[in-house]
């Protein structure tokens, strides 16, 4: 960890000379960027220098042992044992701080529910989930503008596609990309019975177009005239949009958006982040040893949390996490759930860094 910590330094006091330089300074674009790592870095170098001074005042305290007076040896000791128990400290919160950050934590996301299994009462769930979600963007200062709602027969949604900026948006949300499953007494059950349901949801990073590195020449683009309940507004021109890469054969289609941009938008967002997954699954297939949670991944194939009404039960399955607060939770009091989703990943990634070390 300690060679790890000089690099930074080293890179830190690189910045600090580059960030001087009247080139960069007169390019905001590069001193932005460079401002940004600088600042990031200035945490850990701080608590790099603090420890630097703990070590060699632990050196001396080590030369006071050989005193011969023992009432001198007895305050070094003591030190010494306080000093020891800082340092650990210390390098517990320089481990928590060298983590690697996703880059994509800070992009906005174009954020998906869709209704699966349960028919009627599946539609409904959505409904509740945007409701649920609303209050939470709210609650974190986000913005967001509804592209397509599609209205289920009986309330609710089948589909509902948004787009979410502010601060950190992508960071708050990517756990939330999974299979939710809700257990309930549906409102169209006549008998009481508890029936369960699902819906997906999919969060999707947003990038700049010039960020996506896709080129245009593997690209065929196709526009379409689409049609269907809630979707009114792209049946009267071509504003549905097909993307298909022609190295893979990935194909997606857009019909979200009022506007043929806005639709190749969408799209363009949909491949780039398929190409993305399947080149991660390429990559841990290769890798045998490699231990990944869902946490983070964005996995749909599995249930990731249950809504248990008639116990008032919230239930995450990835981290085996279990609240009886499922009535503030849909009120949007989502922050402990992603406070702890963050932590366990977080506490994967020091362990990974730790067997690396």
């Amino acid at each position: 960890m300690i060679d790890k910590l000089k690099a930074i330094k080293d890179r830190f006091f690189l910045l600090e000379e580059q960030m001087s330089d009247p080139e960069v300074v007169g390019d905001q674009k590069k001193f932005a960027r460079l401002h940004k790592e600088y600042k990031e870095m200035t945490p850990v170098v701080k608590a790099f220098d603090r420890m630097t001074e703990l070590l060699d005042q632990i050196d001396q305290a080590k030369e006071l042992l050989k005193e011969e007076d023992e009432e001198v040896r007895e305050m070094a000791k003591a030190e010494l044992s306080e000093l020891y128990a800082t340092v650990e400290q210390l390098k517990l919160e320089l481990k928590k701080m060298m983590i690697p950050k996703d880059p994509e934590d800070e992009s906005d996301v174009i954020f998906e529910i869709r209704a699966g299994t349960g028919g009627d009462e599946a539609a409904i769930f959505v409904g509740d989930l945007f409701k649920m979600y609303s209050s939470y963007f709210e609650e974190k200062g986000w913005k967001y503008e509804i592209l397509s709602l599609n209205e289920g027969t009986s309330g609710g949604y089948t589909k509902v596609v948004l787009e979410i900026v502010g601060r950190d948006v992508y960071g708050g949300l990517k756990y939330e990309s999974g299979t939710h499953r809700v257990q309930r007494v549906p409102k169209t059950e006549s008998q009481g019975r508890v029936h369960t349901s699902a819906a997906t949801v999919a969060v999707l990073p947003k990038y700049e177009e010039d960020e996506i590195d896709i080129n245009k020449e593997d690209l065929r683009v196709d526009t379409f005239r689409s049609s269907g309940a809630g979707g009114q507004h792209v049946n009267k021109t071509d504003s549905g949009v097909r993307l298909t890469h022609l190295p893979t054969g990935i194909v997606v289609e857009c019909t979200d958006g009022r506007s043929q941009i806005k639709n190749r938008e969408i799209a363009l967002q949909r491949l780039y982040q398929k190409i993305k997954d399947e080149k991660r699954k390429e990559e841990q297939s290769t890798l045998a040893a490699q231990r990944r949670s869902l946490v983070g991944t964005g996995d749909r194939s599995g249930k990731i949390r249950t809504y248990n009404y008639p116990q008032n039960r919230l239930t995450d399955h990835r981290i085996n996490l279990t609240l009886y607060n499922l009535d503030q939770v849909v009120a949007g009091k989502l922050g402990d759930i992603v406070e702890a989703l963050q932590l366990a990943e977080n506490a994967e990634k020091m362990q990974e860094g730790m067997t690396e070390d």
